[in-house]
């Protein structure tokens, strides 16, 4: 049997119906190469395992692991600690691949030895056919630095970075930490045009609100251990506690006078002429300055909590 080029990581938690939209897509692979998708279920409470132990005979190349519930990061470790390919492509269980995403990230990564690649990711609310989005042929950038909806190395360097750090308990910057220590390696990013993630998101809704200002506030918090372990300029820019952010996106909100309250009727109103989209947009305005004032806020007090100072 050839050696194992390829491990897929997906991790998952409550992601059923898209979950096997995601299976399916990685299924199909183009690539002429031996490889496995690991799903570790994050403690699912939706069915995931039952199905796929049932199913079972519909993804050849799956490999299922089981934890309880703990986050991502934990997730992801197991991954990279089961799996036996070469390579590791992360790819989360709203995301749906193109058929030459395992090929193209293989010739991606033959570029050099200390390289890791990361490719193109289109936003989609269609659940049932999240793939079909149009994609540019207009070439791609992003500001990521170590995205796992679609990224691909070499698990040698995953292990020889340290993996990803649990320490990050709830949403956010746990790949980005990852990023800093894989960066501090010598590895350089390269773009893989080839290699599509169609990234599914449910339509924007009134009742989503609060939910998302949640993961906001989550995700100022793990800003904080974020920049305790790197204390840099280039980590407040992407966290955006810098005064520039708190004036760009107080400007825009009117100093938060434009929040989930005052917005809510023009949102209502959106959405019930089926522009949910735009609707998301406009409350990721706010979003960000919620993030921003939430940080500026709360940091001195929530780091005294995460690090008994």
């Amino acid at each position: 049997m050839s050696e194992m080029l390829w491990s897929v990581v997906v991790p998952t938690y409550n992601r059923l119906p898209i979950l096997q939209k995601c299976l399916a897509a990685l299924e199909k692979q183009t690539i002429n190469q031996p490889y496995e998708i690991l799903v570790i279920d994050d403690g699912s409470s939706d069915g995931t395992v039952e199905f796929l132990r049932t199913n079972c005979d519909r993804y050849p190349h799956l490999r299922l692991l089981t934890q309880n519930h703990a986050a991502a990061a934990t997730a992801r470790n197991y991954g990279i600690d089961s799996a036996i390919g070469k390579y590791i492509a992360f790819v989360d269980s709203d995301i749906t691949v193109n058929p030459e995403y395992l090929q193209a990230h293989t010739e991606a990564l033959a570029q050099g030895e200390k390289v890791y690649s990361y490719g193109r990711i289109i936003d989609t609310s269609n659940l049932e056919a999240p793939d079909s989005e149009s994609v540019s042929s207009v070439p791609f950038f992003t500001a990521a630095l170590f995205d796992t909806c679609n990224l691909a190395i070499g698990r040698k360097w995953l292990l020889e970075a340290g993996k990803f750090d649990t320490g990050f308990f709830q949403y956010g910057w746990e790949d980005f930490e990852l990023g800093m220590r894989v960066k501090k390696l010598g590895l350089k990013r390269v773009t893989c045009a080839g290699a599509i993630a169609f990234h599914y998101h449910a339509p924007f809704s009134i009742d989503k609100m609060p939910r998302l200002l949640d993961l906001e506030e989550q995700r100022g918090r793990m800003s904080i251990i974020f920049y305790q372990k790197h204390p840099t300029w280039e980590v407040k820019l992407m966290i955006q506690k810098t005064w520039l952010h708190l004036g760009l996106w107080g400007i825009l909100t009117l100093g938060g006078t434009l929040n989930d309250r005052t917005l809510k009727p023009l949102l209502t109103w959106l959405c019930d002429r089926n522009k949910s989209e735009v609707a998301m947009e406009i409350f990721r305005i706010y979003m960000n300055w919620y993030t921003v004032i939430w940080m500026y806020r709360n940091w001195d007090k929530e780091s005294k909590l995460l690090f008994n100072k």
